[in-house]
């Protein structure tokens, strides 16, 4: 939500000084009409002291009973010459009223003053300059207005006071033009009583706002003092529907200062976006759906920030304590704080529908997973403020996960949080790394996460409903999902990851005896795998978790896997391939695939027998193929010795049988030759 409780505060605080504040105009210029002739000497009187013009139209009478005082017609304020917005008061009427007694001392005490149907318009320039810095005591247009007396009008300052000032049936507009906020207030009922100007000052105020109720009281100790800008003794409290809001300190009005201590209690969100003319915001469970109340020791600075020491905030159940800043220089309010907390429950962040997964020992079948949530995410919020906050709690539950001791740094900057892990210990080992939510056009989440030491039973039960797996591991992930609820984060993941698991078991699957007895149905409640080791890589594309190097070491077994898990399906299709062994020299034993395949929920497993059987094949084959090798070689050696025949070096017998038949031929045609030849 844009306009937060600090801004609307400081909004309040404003028209309701420029309100009591306007009210000691009228006081200044009005009191001093009895007639119509004199009405234009107190206006001229009125300009001298304010620079402002006061018109009066129609009849000034005076009025007796049972008020002595004025009664006038239409009355018009003009506003300040930099003001396009028309007149700063025009009202139907005003009825004012004056102490006898007092009048015949030399001072002006007024017992009433009334405005009818007023309709004001109070504004703040892109100086910072209020329309209505003009009133005595209020500002420079005050201070410049005259010289100071001397002489005889120092013998004794005339005192003017107020019993009762009020305001009927009026309108009122604010306008800040240097933060572009407007704020139109209807129906106002308002009394102001100021018995002493330099002493305490009272109001009430009532009004409504696009369709909201706004009421306001207050006291202010010193008057003069508060609305010179100094600070005085303040007690405030308003309600905003069903909200309410109380201040007990001090304050000052030129520029809005105040420290004290604040309460508030956020109960109805919807006026308060309201008045804003927005849409209160969804939140949910933990962040502040039903309860959402604020206390500590309030700063307001002159430049407009505001402070929170030793703070208290209840969003819900959850209790937060520490120290808050709010500032405004920025293109977006920006909140820096450091908290502390217990135990934190923001389980409803999960979403309406926390799945089903495989049961414990995969005995029993479970309902068919519906699949994750499709509610849509809103997170529209992040963009309404930056932020800088550290945290620690001592425990966080996140619905699908819950962590211990933690200390994060959480940042807020243009709609994109990035939430690090200083500490954070959960099932028994440690996190660090970083998690991103987005929301800048869309949402994304992602992160670059290790997991050391993490008990995975528990984990795995509380993110996945899966709780076949014991054993105490390490988990490196980086990951990124794109979607607007957590069915399509889940099924757009991409990513990639390692893990090593120690000693374990593995439930619901008796790995060594489905491969000694060759049968598939060593599975279900009672059945396990004791291991020693699991180690693997992963890699992550649009929701499917896919993994080619799956090594488990087990006695008598050894392992390795292969296939996909479906995480935005949530779905398995794997093949492991067991061995187990006749001896721990790793020698002799049988080779079985076993397949793995269907929903989280209801997994199956069976062996891979025709796998088997063309693995089975394929070793006799092999055999054979040995020993038909082994007997050519006999023959060919035989035949060798038989024949006298020496092979060269990859040369064939058939090759050699030539080569020695051609060496003969050779030397037989060699003796012939000779012998014709006349030789021996």
């Amino acid at each position: 939500m844009k306009n937060d409780g600090g801004g609307s505060m400081r909004w309040i605080v404003r028209i309701g000084s420029g309100l009591v504040m306007l009210i000691v105009v009228m006081v200044a210029g009005v009191f001093l009409i009895p007639s119509q002739k004199v009405a234009q000497v107190a206006a001229a009187q009125f300009f001298k002291a304010t620079g402002r013009v006061l018109t009066v139209e129609g009849e000034v009478s005076p009025t007796v009973w049972p008020v002595l005082g004025v009664k006038t017609g239409l009355v018009r304020i003009a506003n300040a010459d930099w003001s396009r917005a028309g007149p700063m008061l025009e009202a139907e009427g005003l009825t004012i009223g004056v102490e006898m007694a007092a009048l015949f001392g030399g001072d002006i005490k007024i017992t009433k003053i009334e405005a009818i149907r007023p309709q004001i318009i109070l504004e703040r320039g892109k100086d910072g300059v209020d329309n209505w810095d003009t009133v005595p005591g209020g500002g420079a247009g005050a201070g410049a207005a005259s010289p100071a007396p001397t002489g005889a009008d120092t013998a004794r300052a005339q005192v003017i006071t107020l019993d009762e000032g009020m305001i009927k049936d009026g309108s009122l507009l604010f306008i800040d033009h240097a933060t572009g906020t407007r704020v139109d207030l209807r129906n106002i009922a308002a009394q102001v009583r100021l018995p002493d100007a330099a002493g305490p000052a009272t109001f009430t105020l009532s009004a409504v706002k696009e369709g909201v109720r706004v009421a306001m009281d207050g006291r202010v100790a010193a008057f003069k003092a508060f609305a010179a800008g100094d600070l005085s003794d303040t007690t405030l409290r308003a309600n905003v529907g069903g909200s309410t809001f109380e201040f007990d300190g001090r304050m000052g009005l030129a520029p809005v200062v105040a420290e004290g201590a604040l309460t508030a209690d956020l109960a109805d969100l919807a006026a308060l976006a309201g008045i804003a003319g927005q849409t209160a915001p969804v939140l949910p469970q933990g962040l502040g759906a039903t309860v959402r109340q604020v206390s500590g020791a309030l700063t307001i600075a002159s430049a407009g920030s505001v402070h929170l020491r030793g703070a208290t905030v209840q969003l819900d159940a959850n209790r937060l304590n520490g120290d808050f800043d709010l500032t405004f220089g920025g293109a977006r309010p920006k909140v820096t704080a450091k908290m502390t907390a217990g135990a934190l429950d923001f389980a409803a962040l999960a979403g309406g529908n926390t799945g089903a997964g495989g049961g414990g020992g995969g005995g029993v079948a479970a309902a068919p997973a519906p699949g994750w949530s499709r509610d849509v995410i809103d997170v529209s919020a992040l963009a309404g403020m930056d932020a800088a906050v550290a945290l620690s709690a001592d425990s966080i539950d996140f619905g699908r996960a819950s962590v211990n001791q933690t200390r994060l740094l959480v940042t807020l900057d243009r709609a994109r949080m990035v939430i690090e892990a200083r500490q954070l210990q959960a099932y028994g080992g440690n996190v660090t790394g970083n998690f991103v939510i987005n929301g800048r056009g869309g949402l994304s989440v992602g992160g670059d996460l290790t997991l050391a030491g993490i008990a995975m039973q528990p984990l795995l039960q509380d993110v996945a409903k899966f709780d076949r797996l014991i054993g105490t591991g390490d988990i490196g992930v980086k990951f990124l999902g794109v979607g607007n609820s957590i069915s399509g984060i889940m099924n757009s993941l991409s990513g990639s990851g390692t893990l090593r698991f120690g000693k374990g078991e593995l439930l619901g699957l008796d790995l060594l005896g489905m491969l000694r007895a060759l049968d598939a149905g060593y599975v279900g409640a009672g059945q396990k795998t004791i291991f020693d080791a699991i180690t693997g890589s992963f890699t992550l594309q649009n929701g499917v978790l896919f993994n080619d190097d799956l090594r488990l070491g087990a006695p008598y077994i050894a392992a390795t896997g292969a296939g996909q898990v479906g995480i935005g399906a949530r779905d398995v299709a794997y093949r492991l391939t067991g061995t187990a062994l006749a001896g721990s020299d790793g020698t002799g034993g049988v080779t079985v695939p076993v397949v793995i395949s269907g929903p989280w929920a209801q997994p199956k497993f069976r062996l891979d027998m025709q796998a088997l059987i063309d693995q089975n094949l394929a070793e006799e084959k092999e055999k054979l193929k040995v020993k038909a090798r082994a007997e050519e070689d006999r023959v060919k050696a035989k035949l060798e010795a038989e024949l006298g025949i020496q092979r060269l070096e990859g040369e064939r017998l058939e090759d050699a049988a030539k080569r020695r038949a051609q060496d003969a031929l050779e030397a037989e045609a060699a003796r012939a030759l000779r012998k014709l030849l006349g030789g021996n």
